[in-house]
């Protein structure tokens, strides 16, 4: 947890840009179909990339430890897991605590032009305590609730063992920091459950349970269109009361 929290902490105070790629002095413009097909591409591409990065990294990693030890691996791998987890926190940081900030920041512009208190002008003023409180509530949000996740990322899918995990977290990370420079917001679940079916499609099809898959997939497509309308339900009803 020390790692995600620290990630958390260095991806926030590396990018706080995407989320506002056409903002004006006052004001933020309407929603661009175009961005949001390109968000909504990703959902599909992100964990198909982290997929392919898995793949062919299991490939090469098995062809230059094919002579290792099975023993003596497993204990470096399991090391490695320290610094492929830090690796991945980080770009979960870059990616996940965003959104919230966005949000934050959308409803502290706003306020400026209404003239209310804690408003600010531009995304560049944002104070430093969005950043901090949004990866402490996500921190802490994966210590009380977020194992059931966690389980399902380590287990279901397919057996990781800690190469497997080394590779897939390496993959994950490595999308998340492809997405990041291309300035795209991605799910890092969606991302490294891409890379588990990567390390697991290198065993066997068999060994990935597509069934756990398709679930999640299905998941992920209504998760757009629920919230947006969940999003319109509750502006609604708020704003007959002011």
């Amino acid at each position: 947890m020390f790692y995600h929290r620290f990630g958390y902490c260095v991806g926030n105070t590396e990018s706080a840009y995407y989320v506002f790629g056409n903002e004006k002095s006052n004001e933020i413009e309407a929603i661009q179909l175009n961005i949001i097909l390109k968000i909504a591409a990703f959902i599909f591409l992100a964990p198909f990339i982290g997929m392919v990065i898995a793949f062919g990294f299991t490939l090469f990693v098995l062809y230059i430890c094919r002579r290792a030890h099975p023993h003596t691996a497993e204990v470096w791998f399991k090391r490695l897991q320290l610094v492929s987890s830090a690796l991945f926190s980080v770009g979960h940081g870059l990616n996940d605590s965003q959104k919230v900030m966005g949000i934050i920041a959308a409803a502290m512009i706003a306020a400026h032009s209404m003239g209310l208190g804690m408003g600010i002008n531009s995304i560049n003023d944002l104070p430093d305590w969005v950043a901090f409180s949004c990866f402490t509530a996500i921190s802490l949000g994966t210590m009380s609730g977020g194992w059931k996740i966690v389980k399902t990322m380590g287990t279901k899918i397919t057996k990781v063992t800690p190469l497997e995990g080394v590779i897939a977290e390496t993959a994950g990370a490595f999308t998340l920091y492809i997405t990041e420079m291309l300035k795209i917001p991605v799910s890092t679940t969606h991302t490294i459950t891409g890379a588990i079916i990567g390390v697991g499609a290198t065993k066997r099809l068999s060994a990935v349970r597509w069934g756990i898959t398709k679930s999640l997939m299905t998941a992920w497509i209504l998760t757009i269109p629920v919230s947006g309308l969940l999003a319109a339900g509750v502006y609604f009803i708020v704003s007959l009361f002011i």
